[in-house]
């Protein structure tokens, strides 16, 4: 039986036989539109507990690498999750590109399990599970504690348990996805270590790794206790813009302080620029998001801002310190983002051309810099970063290219490539085909030009100014 095709659009519940032992049963549901206030609430799948074995285990990454940034492992079993579906540092997740690795639980002892239970948040194709789960009491002949990619766990000591592929062909990926382990016979065993061997669910593009919000070990008759989120009154404020054409939330819960810094600044800025970038990047078909969150949170490590879905995620404590910089800018930026809606086509169609990162980001980086803010020159190519100066350099270096290329050739560039890459028809070939020259020679003359500028510049200390002694 395909896993694959057996979950349908709402929250459901599937159950299907392990590969290798008849009694275990794989329970997974997935919930496309879960309740803020009662998150990973399913059917059959139990809630998340705060008081399994996992909570005092030790969890160990084998092999594989952590993404920088979301939460370390112990996110996994802190009897806390998510409340919402884009907390990258409220989830561990494998670094982006890989795929992905291998985590060992040690339990302290040889413990009866009666469930093994995981969780997933995210609004996109890092929602659903991959994995395979082994279990070892530690003494079998030839047990390798540590096993890598590289070597079958069956080969040396562990048992296999059970295969959970909780994707769908054709079907959303959104939302959470909930998967419980368990036997017939009430109990899969008595095992001291646990060995989750984890897949990415795909590999279109470098974000394919599952956003795991938590996994439980489940004792046979032990009290559970439901784990928990964030209780706190929300303070958000809607508002509209281009004539009720586009509604917009601001949730400022977790920083009361920038509630109104976030009306009288931000909010104008959002009203005036959103439909300037859906103007700007149109293609044949598109409709732009239509209702969009801009939530300040305290959980995004050293990100500035992101953005995923219909939400822009503000980092309160680098927004605090930029008020008066690059807040306003990065919230332009992340707003292109939604707009540029790359990720649709290659959910729709798997043989859709990706188009690369280093145009991801410098197209919204071209737009703020060169568009939004262009008095600031935060993009401009200067002695000290001209050696860093190469087309694909990503974020201000490519906004600056993009900014030559379209003054020197075609105003119309970026519209193009932004449409080539939400159809998923991305190819180097559009630069020839918009000005004659390929990208690599567009990339040689543009550097060349900023070298010949600069020479001829007069010679300065690009240095902070210094400050004029009291």
């Amino acid at each position: 039986m395909n896993s694959r095709t057996l979950l349908s659009l709402s929250a459901v519940a599937l159950t299907w036989p392990s590969a290798c032992l008849a009694e275990i049963k794989v329970t997974a549901e997935h919930n496309p539109t879960p309740s803020a206030s009662a998150p990973f609430r399913f059917k059959q799948v139990p809630p998340p507990s705060k008081s399994d074995a996992a909570t005092k285990a030790t969890f160990t990454l084998v092999d594989g690498e952590r993404d920088a940034n979301g939460g370390d492992l112990a996110k996994l079993h802190d009897g806390r999750v998510p409340t919402d579906d884009d907390q990258p540092t409220e989830n561990f997740f494998f670094r982006q590109g890989a795929e992905g690795g291998r985590i060992r639980i040690d339990l302290g002892s040889n413990t009866p399990i009666s469930q093994v239970n995981t969780y997933s948040w995210h609004p996109g194709s890092r929602g659903p599970q991959v994995y395979q789960l082994y279990a070892s009491d530690g003494i079998s002949a030839g047990f390798n504690l540590n096993p890598k990619r590289d070597t079958g766990p069956a080969t040396c000591g562990w048992k296999l348990i059970a295969t959970v592929d909780t994707l769908r062909k054709g079907g959303p990926e959104a939302g959470q996805h909930g998967v419980s382990i368990s036997d017939s016979a009430g109990a899969i065993g008595s095992y001291r270590y646990l060995l989750f061997d984890v897949s990415r669910t795909e590999d279109r593009d470098a974000f394919g790794n599952t956003f795991y919000s938590e996994i439980d070990v489940v004792e046979p008759g032990a009290p559970v206790v439901a784990a928990s989120g964030e209780d706190t009154k929300p303070i958000t404020k809607t508002f509209t813009a281009d004539g009720g054409r586009y509604q917009f939330t601001m949730d400022t819960t977790v920083a009361p302080d920038l509630t109104e810094w976030a009306d009288q600044q931000l909010r104008p800025v959002v009203q005036e620029w959103y439909p300037k970038l859906v103007a700007m990047l149109p293609s044949e078909g598109f409709v732009a998001r239509t209702n969009v969150t801009i939530r300040f949170r305290d959980n995004m490590g050293g990100t500035p801002a992101s953005a995923g879905g219909g939400f822009v995620n503000c980092n309160a404590g680098w927004f605090r310190r930029e008020l008066k910089r690059e807040a306003l800018g990065s919230v332009v930026h992340e707003m292109v983002h939604v707009v540029q809606s790359y990720g649709r086509v290659r959910r729709d169609d798997p043989d859709a051309t990706r188009i690369p990162g280093w145009l991801v980001e410098g197209i919204p980086d071209y737009i703020r810099w060169f568009l939004y803010e262009p008095q600031t020159k935060g993009a401009e190519i200067t002695t000290r970063n001209l050696s860093r100066a190469k087309y694909d350099a990503s974020y201000r270096i490519t906004g600056n290219f993009l900014n030559w290329v379209t003054t020197k050739y075609d105003t119309n560039l970026v519209q193009k490539l932004n449409a080539a890459g939400r159809t998923g028809k991305y190819r180097e070939e559009l630069w020839k085909d918009a000005t004659g020259k390929t990208l690599q020679e567009l990339g040689s003359e543009w550097k060349t030009f900023h070298e010949q500028r600069l020479a001829a510049a007069p010679k300065r200390d690009d240095a902070e100014p210094k400050k004029a002694a009291p």
